[in-house]
């Protein structure tokens, strides 16, 4: 499934995590910030979320490059990818 960088899934298009997921609940803005802006809020409110996890696998799976998913920012996630 391919998604575009700037949004979380639509309901038709959403993994099923998704539907517990509390970005669900949020706008857009919130999990994908201007540069240099926090992503503080972001982060805690991952952290309380149910389906955090499986956005973290799913946002490494599909090399989501933008936004908090999984409660870390796209340079922690780049961290966690195997180097060659």
């Amino acid at each position: 499934m391919s998604m575009n960088t700037s949004e979380r899934p639509t309901t038709a298009a959403a993994p099923a995590w998704y539907e517990l997921a509390l970005c669900a609940q949020t706008g857009p803005g919130f999990f994908f910030p201007e540069p240099g802006s926090s992503l503080r809020d972001a982060k805690r409110l991952c952290g309380a979320c149910e389906g955090r996890a499986a956005c973290l696998e799913y946002a490494l799976t599909n090399d989501e490059r933008f936004g908090v998913w999984g409660g870390l920012s796209e340079s922690e996630r780049l961290a966690l990818r195997p180097r060659d």
